[in-house]
């Protein structure tokens, strides 16, 4: 590596300085090049340099076919030589590490988040026809007033859904920019009643009224084993969890507890039944986030009861991801 490098350094030199012809001091057909204090000599193949005609103190040094004379030549080139040699480049490390930065740049094909956790509302829309019969019948004793809406209606400022996802994974089908995204988890759903509306767990379910000034909580709580299916796009796989994500698919929820908590002056009431409540639940999912943290939501595709009232579930909140 020293000798590339001296004649590289004397290619620069020769390409950056005015070359000149001593026809004082040379001899027929020697060409004589100088640059400051330094001389170049192409002797001809007859001619032999005269080391005797070489003043005292002035250097020489031969390279090929060329002889170099001048002051200080030696001692020059001896430095330029050891500071060459002082530098230690390691090729092969340089290449490692080159690989290795492209290597963690490159996205995974698979990725895998481990106890993934939402906050948010649970609600429903209540597609129920209160004039029916079986409407009617649901919502008891009948005699005071007509079933209706109210008699479900919800608290919406009470923070009602909370989900705990075991694992969420995201496989790349093209270049980690489309990508299939599924996982398995707990949904839990809170609907916060405003009325004394209570569940009675008999041979046919049914709902009995009651005064909501005798309670200060009625809640009816669904827990749903679920799975999560989607189609996940990544505008910038680069960036990995942190780039822009759109996520939309299905999802599949079996009914592993259901229970109704009433709080009042008498204490708390909490009844353990999966009422008439639909065992099986299948949801549109979606989500929409940059970086750890998204904006979820899901709609079921059905009633969540069997009979008596149609409400259809859906719930809206934050997901948040290592």
């Amino acid at each position: 590596m020293k000798h590339v490098a001296m004649v590289l350094l004397l290619g620069v030199l020769s390409t950056q300085v005015m070359a000149q012809t001593d026809t004082t001091q040379s001899k027929k057909g020697t060409a004589v090049i100088k640059i400051g204090n330094m001389t170049i000599v192409k002797p001809n193949d007859t001619d032999t340099p005269k080391t005797d005609s070489l003043k005292n103190g002035v250097d020489t040094l031969k390279l090929g076919g060329l002889t170099i004379v001048g002051k200080g030549i030696t001692e020059s080139f001896n430095k330029i030589g050891k500071a060459i040699e002082g530098i230690d480049v390691d090729v092969k490390k340089i290449a490692e590490t080159a690989a290795d930065v492209l290597k963690k740049k490159k996205p995974k094909k698979v990725s895998t988040n481990w106890f993934v956790y939402d906050i948010g509302f649970a609600g429903y829309n209540d597609n129920t026809n209160y004039a029916s019969a079986a409407a009617q019948s649901f919502v008891r004793p009948a005699g005071i007033a007509p079933a209706s809406k109210g008699d479900f209606s919800l608290k919406s400022s009470r923070v009602s859904n909370f989900n705990l996802w075991f694992f969420m994974q995201r496989v790349s089908i093209i270049q980690s920019v489309l990508n299939l995204k599924y996982g398995l988890g707990i949904e839990s759903t809170n609907y916060f009643f405003k009325t004394g509306i209570t569940y009675v767990d008999d041979i046919n379910v049914y709902t009995k009224r009651g005064g909501m000034n005798e309670l200060s909580k009625n809640k009816l709580v669904a827990n749903y084993l679920t799975v999560p299916v989607m189609l996940n796009i990544n505008t910038n796989p680069m960036k990995g969890k942190r780039g822009f994500q759109l996520s939309a698919g299905v999802s599949g929820g079996y009914l592993s507890s259901a229970r109704q908590k009433q709080k009042g002056p008498g204490g708390t009431d909490k009844t353990k039944s999966n009422f008439n409540l639909e065992q099986f639940k299948l949801s549109y999912v979606a989500e929409l986030g940059l970086g750890p943290v998204k904006l979820y939501g899901s709609v079921a595709t059905s009633p969540m009861h069997q009979y008596g009232v149609e409400q259809v579930p859906y719930t809206l909140g934050l997901r948040f991801s290592n």
